[in-house]
């Protein structure tokens, strides 16, 4: 098996054909045990995954930025990002892990909506002694893993785990109102488009054309959502990437520069240098 934590978290489900994986963070830590995985390495995840934590108080890395994590604190991590763990300051709680695709399929715009609120958010905070009541969904959800029926199987993990979804945002302290904001779905859709489109276009006029928007409107949203501008954000968004490719050290910094987009890799350095303060060979060298 590849050293890859997609391979750690989904090895239970990989052969089902249903992408959905729940365990506790103790089996995750002996899982990566067992595979030699360093989850105090950063590494890139290729699915989604939502950490709820109920023991412990703990450091955890998103994105190059540290969290302080205690009970409460449910951790929402999407594709792409890159995260690791404090194992000095081990915390626990739960690891629940799958692909988009399961809860995008077959649901409403309106659930969709919410969903993707939830996953667009850096981490969310339910009161301790409110956890309980996660507690009859990540049942059903364990059990329906060990269902034989791969239909049945599939909807019933699809239901359950929207609910608990739905229980998250109802105990959390979550703006309701952003729920019914159509300048926020822009934003979000905004940031689909980036996840998509990043290596190809960095120009917020671009994006704007795409979304049929003013370049205005995405600079306002942009503000009222991030607190940047279009052009730091998109900026900042380029930035993020370029360090998660060279943390996933597979490419060379010149590989990198052409694939993220720079016609010159002199463009490459200087636009590392100028959002980072040194180069992009001193970064890699200081991360790997």
């Amino acid at each position: 098996m590849s050293n890859s934590v997609e391979s750690v978290l989904l090895s239970q489900f990989i052969t089902q054909a249903i992408p959905f994986d729940l365990i506790t963070v103790k089996e995750l830590h002996e899982r990566c045990s067992l595979h030699n995985f360093d989850l105090s390495k950063p590494h890139r995840l290729r699915f989604n995954a939502l950490m709820i934590v109920t023991e412990g108080k703990s450091k955890h890395l998103i994105d190059f930025k540290e969290q302080t994590v205690f009970p409460g604190v449910v951790l929402p991590l999407t594709k792409e990002q890159i995260h690791a763990f404090d194992l000095n300051n081990p915390f626990q709680g739960y690891v629940i892990s799958f692909e988009e695709e399961l809860i995008t399929q077959n649901i409403s715009e309106k659930n969709l909506f919410h969903f993707l609120h939830l996953f667009y958010t850096q981490s969310i905070v339910v009161q301790e002694e409110q956890l309980v009541e996660l507690n009859p969904y990540l049942t059903l959800l364990k059990n329906a893993q060990k269902s034989a029926q791969l239909h049945l199987k599939s909807e019933l993990i699809q239901s359950v785990l929207m609910a608990l979804l739905f229980q998250i945002m109802q105990l959390s302290a979550m703006d309701k109102k952003t729920l019914e904001s159509q300048r926020f779905l822009d934003f979000i859709r905004l940031k689909q488009l980036l996840r998509k489109h990043l290596y190809e276009f960095h120009n917020a006029k671009d994006y704007a054309q795409m979304l049929s928007v003013s370049y205005k409107y995405l600079n306002d949203i942009c503000k009222e959502n991030s607190n940047q501008t279009i052009k730091a954000f998109i900026d900042n968004w380029l930035m993020l990437e370029i360090k998660r490719l060279i943390i996933e050290n597979k490419h060379s910094l010149q590989e990198i520069a052409f694939k993220m987009g720079f016609e010159e890799p002199s463009n490459f350095i200087r636009f590392f240098k100028k959002y980072a303060g040194q180069s992009p060979g001193q970064f890699k060298k200081e991360n790997n």
